[in-house]
């Protein structure tokens, strides 16, 4: 029976790398379609592309994190384990924040201004 349930938890983590992985494939597309197709008037296309890109690359991040989680804690608990899913949750946490102020020009726990 636990090895039925462990097979179900690492098909569900590699559904959800999966959806991360086609979020990181398709978003840039979607970026792309209304870079070329939806201009501003305003001159904001730019910002709008690279605005939908990192958006896309945010969301697939946090998919690819759950899925690491989930994998790991299916597997055995040894600390070689928690020490790379660590690492791993680490490294795309930093990559996370450093996206998320690179779009939005502040940390993501800075309240807005009025009016934004």
């Amino acid at each position: 029976m636990h090895e039925i349930i462990k097979e179900y938890i690492d098909i569900a983590a590699l559904i959800i790398e999966v959806a991360g992985v086609l979020v990181m494939v398709i978003g840039p597309f979607f970026a792309l379609w209304r870079y070329f197709f939806e201009q501003h008037e305003d001159g904001s296309t730019y910002r709008t592309f690279r605005h939908d890109l990192g958006k896309a690359i945010l969301l697939g991040l946090e998919f690819l994190v759950a899925a690491d989680i989930i994998a790991t804690v299916s597997t055995a608990p040894t600390m070689e384990n928690v020490l790379v899913l660590g690492m791993i949750v680490l490294i795309r946490t930093f990559l996370s924040l450093s996206l998320q102020v690179e779009l939005e020009g502040k940390w993501p726990w800075q309240k807005r201004e009025i009016g934004e």
